[in-house]
């Protein structure tokens, strides 16, 4: 952000905090796996994920952070999400009520939130108490499961709006397969207010590499320096992009990584045994001269 700001006048500054969570560039970007650099979408078999995927909406970023983990992945779920999203398997819902609630994650249930609000809504649970089945769950005491699933189904059976929707099966019966279904997917559930958070990251990176790719590889070698593997395959993945990489400069270089007359300048501090010190004195010579003309010139100006 302070690349692609420190030029522009105060009004034309960028803001995170306003950009659109709709935009074509940036779902492109996604959709294509190009995700190097792309908060927690970087690893390979997260890149295959989204290309699976193929994001649409923010809340498909959100999914595919709490989706990618051993559980839901060895579980099966990860496949469902996916063939539904894409039509090639039929959304099916447990109960009409529970629609508005798995509507967004495709009829999976994909957050500890979504085990939350079905209780509420099934069974009349309080939120705390759905917290208190939601631990319970996590615990696997069998005592304490029997106890939840009387409560869960005697809630069920006092809804009316429960009960009328079931169709042809018994509410009872009904109400034990959908404790079922909450009872296996809990084990994988995710912090839906977590995934968010990462998500959002996720989401201005990949828009900020799809709208200000010099600007953006600047910022992220920089944040790398330290670590020679990095800056090589980053460099690589610049002129995949057909970025310009301007070799390291006295005269254009600055200690991090910079961006000059369309090109992205290679950064002092990421040349091996160049300290700071030399680096400082380098650009503050730069300052009075403007220019280094000669070797000679550097080495009288500079400590």
């Amino acid at each position: 952000l302070e690349l692609i700001n420190q030029d522009r006048e105060p009004e034309e500054q960028l803001d995170l905090g306003r950009i659109p969570m709709d935009d074509p560039p940036t779902f492109k970007l996604l959709c294509s796996a190009d995700t190097a650099g792309v908060f927690q979408l970087e690893s390979s078999g997260m890149k295959r994920l989204v290309a699976d995927m193929q994001p649409s909406s923010f809340e498909d970023i959100v999914a595919i952070l709490a989706l990618y983990r051993p559980g839901p992945l060895g579980s099966g779920m990860v496949e469902d999400f996916v063939q539904c999203k894409h039509g090639r398997k039929q959304v099916i819902y447990p109960h009409p009520l529970l629609k508005p609630i798995l509507e967004e994650t495709y009829g999976v249930m994909v957050y500890q939130e979504q085990i939350m609000q079905a209780v509420q809504v099934l069974a009349g649970f309080t939120l705390g108490h759905a917290d208190l089945l939601r631990r319970a769950i996590g615990k696997k005491i069998p005592e304490e499961m029997a106890e939840q699933r009387d409560r869960f189904i005697q809630g069920c059976l006092e809804n009316p709006t429960f009960v009328e929707g079931c169709g042809m099966k018994k509410p009872e019966d009904k109400a034990n397969d959908i404790f079922d279904l909450i009872d296996y997917f809990a084990g994988y559930g995710f912090n839906k207010s977590h995934t968010v958070a990462y998500g959002l990251i996720s989401y201005q990176t990949a828009y900020l590499k799809a709208h200000y790719p010099l600007e953006f590889f600047g910022a992220l070698i920089t944040s790398d320096m330290d670590n020679t593997d990095k800056v090589l395959r980053y460099i690589h993945d610049c002129r995949e992009m057909k970025i310009t990489v301007q070799p390291p400069d006295v005269n254009l270089s600055d200690r991090d990584f910079s961006v000059s007359d369309n090109k992205l300048v290679f950064g002092l501090g990421a040349i091996k045994n160049v300290g700071s010190k030399a680096i400082d004195n380098i650009i503050e010579a730069r300052k009075e001269l403007k220019k280094f003309n000669s070797l000679s010139q550097l080495c009288e100006s500079v400590d």
